[in-house]
């Protein structure tokens, strides 16, 4: 895995959870506007922090860290989806 890649997997996992909340908000309308505004705001400060431990990582044993810093950004991904599945009910 390498550091291009890792961005593009960041990229993308934040646009798919940005559009699927937006499609959410038109969905809902006006009632669930403040939560979901949330979790825009959390998927986004997510991905900003794992932009940057990206952009800081160690010169030494970096396949162990980039696998860390793509599987906390899948984890915290899955739960700010579960947050939004769990508005839809």
């Amino acid at each position: 895995m390498n550091l291009r890649t890792i961005k593009k997997d960041i990229e993308f996992v934040t646009n798919e959870f940005l559009s699927d909340c937006l499609t959410m908000a038109e969905y809902k309308g006006n009632e669930k506007d403040a939560e979901i505004k949330a979790l825009i705001e959390a998927g986004l400060k997510l991905a900003g922090e794992t932009f940057d431990k990206v952009n800081a990582y160690p010169k030494e044993n970096t396949r162990a860290y980039f696998n860390d810093v793509n599987k906390c950004l899948y984890e915290g991904f899955d739960k700010l989806y579960q947050d939004l599945s769990a508005l839809v009910k």
